[in-house]
């Protein structure tokens, strides 16, 4: 692995791969079975879920292998102006670089010209270093889920106005 990381848009032909990087990571965290995003059917088809006006997918390349993912789209269930930051994934060759960061700030740079007002997102207590970084992004704890995503096993939520 090079020092040389690509940040772009997802392609249709990263799925295999991106799929992957999740399965990894979830299951390295116990995220595994219902409840838990590992079983959404988006897993498999990332390209074509996050490939609309108002949805967007990055992908962290080096050398031709990926290492993360992240992006946004409409909040399942939730109103029209509020977005939701999903599939933040990275391998632990990746982490501790910045690239969470520039991704999540990508990621709300996008969703503000999409006409998002507000950014929901859910993730796992126990990722320490992820919820760090959204607490120190100005995203505010909430005391419960919004809008029906599925995912009733994670434990820790927040919101942004943008």
């Amino acid at each position: 692995m090079s020092k040389d990381f690509l940040f772009r848009p997802i392609r249709r032909e990263d799925n295999e791969q991106v799929a992957r990087i999740i399965r990894t990571v979830m299951t390295e965290f116990g995220a595994v079975g219902p409840g838990f995003s590992i079983m959404d059917p988006e897993v498999d088809e990332m390209f074509e879920t996050y490939d609309t006006p108002r949805s967007r997918m990055y992908v962290i390349e080096n050398e031709g292998q990926l290492y993360g993912c992240g992006g946004f789209g409409p909040l399942a269930g939730g109103e029209t102006h509020i977005c939701e930051l999903k599939k933040m994934y990275f391998l632990k060759e990746l982490r501790g670089l910045g690239f969470g960061k520039k991704l999540v700030l990508q990621s709300l740079e996008d969703a503000r010209k999409a006409g998002y007002t507000q950014c929901y997102l859910e993730t796992l207590a126990q990722m320490e270093s992820a919820n760090a970084l959204y607490k120190g992004l100005g995203f505010r704890l909430l005391e419960g889920p919004m809008g029906d995503t599925g995912h009733g096993k994670c434990n820790a939520w927040y919101l942004l106005n943008l």
